[in-house]
């Protein structure tokens, strides 16, 4: 099986929860060998607890959150408060080629552990700090999670019903934080690759949130308005929302762009008399008018399955799909036939659905190799193979709970 187009490329990682190992985690599915630092002391808590279903678990290696957020990856314990720790730390960044770590800022720096530090004896090494809002500036020492990522990034407040409160994200603002890692090490790596150079990298998941909604922030420069939450509607077209189809909570997305669009979508719903009315004659009046559209449509939707009206719609050229619930998700004919969803062969969990790699590469396949590290599962290749540490002194490091 071929590795990917990262085979070759060594990562060492100090990193927990979401947007740490996320970023790891797509660089291993592309073939990177991924060596994940964690300690008994300090477990990676996705170990112990899923924050978005509030479910524990009951051992170190029993979380199937953990093994989808650290497939392909290499374990290894390392007590970090242990200076022989940081130094066999430090021997395995020397044969790395990037590192990265999503701790509070100056926690590596007090470790030793810091890029000054790494730099030393890796002068080109590839060196990420993922943080909530940067290593320095006032906010610099901020704890952040999702919800304040999002919150500090804009995102929650234009998101949500206008008379409503702003929204609170969970987990997928971490794997947009997480992707923007991944590519910002890809990028960092390819100036390596042609200068010889490695380099530092200060990563704040506020300013990956707030780039993702450039436009909002553009509207208030250029216009002084403040963009607000407005539901599922959008700034001119019309119809633009979800509509209540058969069942509890089925519905179908509706988005209208055009005035062609408009006319298909009357003929569908077997209403052509809509296209000639006042009130929705024109993209202007069917945006002033969405209340009473929104109410019509409705009527249409309401007693039909969702995937039924998507089937109508599309077929005359409107966009329109089903808003899809996990279990719609999972389910989906076309997903399955894509190969999105896999399981995948773990000592603990059994056979383990996981999500496919996110991308089709037709030379170099992205792969799931394997299942997600047990704690501490690769120390016996990683410090005895990589390192040419004996067994004896790797038995005596565990003993001292410095390999530990």
């Amino acid at each position: 099986m071929q590795n990917g187009p990262l085979e070759g490329v060594r990562i060492t990682e100090f990193t927990t929860a979401w947007a740490g190992p996320y970023a790891t985690c797509l660089l291993a599915l592309l073939g990177a060998e991924v060596i994940k630092v964690e300690s008994r002391r300090r477990l990676d808590h996705s170990r112990n607890l899923s924050f978005s279903t509030g479910i524990k678990f009951s051992g170190p290696d029993e979380s199937s959150v953990f093994n989808t957020l650290n497939l392909n990856k290499l374990g290894i314990t390392l007590n970090l408060k242990k200076p022989e720790a940081v130094e066999l730390a430090k021997r395995i960044i020397r044969v790395s080629d990037a590192t990265i770590e999503n701790m509070r800022p100056g926690v590596m720096a007090r470790l030793g552990l810091g890029y000054e530090d790494v730099s030393q004896v890796k002068p080109d090494i590839v060196y990420l700090s993922s943080s909530a809002c940067g290593q320095q500036g006032p906010a610099s020492r901020y704890v952040g999670y999702a919800p304040t990522f999002a919150a500090l990034g804009g995102a929650s407040h234009i998101t949500g019903y206008e008379d409503w409160p702003p929204s609170n994200f969970m987990g997928s603002i971490d794997l947009r934080s997480a992707s923007t890692s991944a590519a910002a090490i890809l990028t960092a790596l390819l100036y390596r690759q042609r200068t010889g150079e490695g380099q530092y990298i200060d990563l704040a998941s506020q300013e990956t949130i707030s780039v993702l909604i450039g436009d909002v922030l553009l509207t208030h420069i250029m216009t002084g308005r403040i963009p607000m939450r407005q539901g599922n509607r959008d700034e001119t077209m019309a119809p633009h929302n979800c509509y209540p189809c058969r069942g509890q909570d089925n519905w179908i997305s509706i988005a209208i762009g055009t005035d062609d669009e408009w006319q298909a979508l009357c003929k569908a719903m077997g209403k052509p008399e809509l296209a000639r009315d006042e009130r929705f004659s024109a993209a202007r009046n069917r945006w002033g008018n969405q209340a009473a559209l929104d109410q019509i449509i409705s009527e249409w939707t309401r007693n039909q399955e969702a995937c039924e009206v998507m089937g109508k719609l599309q077929e005359v050229g409107v966009a329109a799909a089903p808003s899809l619930s996990s279990e719609g998700l999972f389910h989906d004919p076309h997903l399955r036939e894509r190969g999105v969803f896999m399981q995948v062969q773990h000592p603990v969990l059994g056979n383990d659905w996981v999500i496919a790699p996110p991308w089709r590469l037709s030379a170099t396949p992205a792969t799931v190799r394997r299942h997600g590290p047990l704690l501490g599962e690769h120390n016996e290749y990683v410090f005895g193979e990589l390192l040419g540490m004996s067994r004896e002194e790797i038995q005596r490091l565990e003993k001292e709970e410095v390999i530990y």
